[in-house]
């Protein structure tokens, strides 16, 4: 049996907000550095999903590399993410999907 390969498209971090300046600093990080996400306001996310987060910092990031609560561990994962897109490896793999068989995304990619 012939397995053909099959690239996924990354999942968006999602990035927990709140109307603090520190979530803003960080949505305005995201959105310089080109790294695209999904913004949830923590307020309507407890309202339309699971009811309230107590324990729920924001700025909080989820993402495929980890959840980052604390705003020096967001900056590093911004840092990690400029490095990967710097060498390529994003627009690589973005160009291999296209070129091979892939499961477009959906809304599903967003967690």
């Amino acid at each position: 049996m012939i397995v053909q390969e099959i690239y996924l498209r990354a999942r968006k971090p999602i990035i927990l907000v709140d109307d603090s300046p520190q979530s803003q600093k960080i949505v305005e990080l995201f959105m310089n550095n080109g790294i695209e996400f999904v913004k949830y306001h923590i307020q309507k996310f407890e309202e339309s999903c699971c009811g309230e987060l107590p324990t729920t910092r924001t700025p909080s990031v989820i993402a495929a590399e980890g959840i980052f609560k604390e705003e020096s561990l967001i900056m590093n994962y911004i840092e990690y993410m400029k490095e990967k897109k710097d060498k390529g490896y994003l627009e690589d793999r973005k160009n291999k999907s296209k070129q091979k068989n892939h499961i477009d995304e959906t809304a599903s990619a967003y967690w």
